[in-house]
């Protein structure tokens, strides 16, 4: 759950927003069948098996639009759920049940689906010491909530943002002039605190990396047999990374090679949607 101070200055603003792009003006629609205040109930219910995520940022898009509103939960995140389980009910004025389900929904089909896919990625690697580790190929102005979601499904957050350490990709590198330069550039101008890491292709990059200091490296879209000798070269030497279009298709290859951590995009551009969906709707 997101701490009271998180929710107010960093989440719920990302959730007004997103209440007022559904509502430019008024919900005609509900302004139509409902003109006057009425109180409801209506259950959310699942559609399919997997990791609940999302349900404070649930409720809060109700609570947001009317502080009165009541939500009742039968489950917490991280919780596997099944297909027809009632997993809240929500009271109060139907007008605000009507005009917060859709935003409410979004929310929550979208992390649950994040958790619900890390989970099964994390099972792959189950029994080894390698973190799963997300990446910040996220939804824009989403990121708070799906690398939440990578958490709650097991999964690890790699840096939050551009101010959390220094990675040093393919096109910082040619900025530089090389992979020594760039090393040597980040360390005299990073703070001491903030760990420098390189991203790498070939094993002459690799050995670049290292002999500059590098205190992780990251082996990107390199082929099995380039990454056990970069491994073998590095030698404990820096902690390291193996990264480049890696799925639930594709990770358990990487299980056997001993790295530090295992990065993948797809946990949260590729994860589809976990079905939720609020029925019965009826007053009280």
């Amino acid at each position: 759950m997101y701490d009271p101070i998180t929710l107010k200055l960093n989440v719920d603003p990302l959730i007004l927003s997103a209440l007022r792009e559904d509502i430019t003006s008024e919900d005609v629609t509900t302004n139509s069948v409902m003109p006057k205040a009425s109180q409801g109930e209506v259950d959310l219910i699942c559609k399919q098996d997997g990791i609940i995520c999302g349900l404070q940022i649930f409720e809060r898009a109700f609570t947001l639009l009317n502080e009165n509103t009541q939500v009742e939960l039968y489950a917490e995140d991280g919780d596997s759920v099944k297909a027809g389980q009632l997993v809240a009910k929500v009271r109060g004025d139907i007008r605000t049940l009507l005009c917060g389900e859709r935003t409410a929904l979004n929310y929550l089909q979208r992390m649950s689906g994040i958790a619900t896919y890390t989970h099964s990625v994390a099972q792959l690697l189950k029994g080894t010491s390698i973190k799963l580790l997300d990446t910040r190929k996220t939804t824009p102005n989403n990121r708070i909530f799906e690398k939440y979601a990578v958490r709650v499904g097991g999964g690890n957050n790699h840096r939050y943002n551009l101010t959390d350490g220094v990675l040093l990709k393919d096109n910082h590198i040619g900025a530089a002039g090389g992979v020594k330069q760039a090393v040597a550039m980040a360390k005299e101008y990073a703070p001491f605190v903030r760990k420098i890491e390189v991203e790498v292709e070939t094993l002459d990059m690799v050995k670049e990396a290292v002999d500059a200091g590098a205190d992780i490296i990251m082996l990107d879209n390199m082929s099995h047999e380039q990454m056990r000798e970069a491994i073998a070269y590095i030698n404990g030497r820096a902690e390291i990374e193996v990264s480049g279009n890696v799925t639930k298709e594709n990770i358990a290859r990487l299980a056997d090679l001993g790295v530090d951590y295992v990065s993948s995009g797809a946990l949260t551009h590729s994860a589809p949607i976990m079905d939720l969906s609020l029925k019965n709707l009826h007053a009280i």
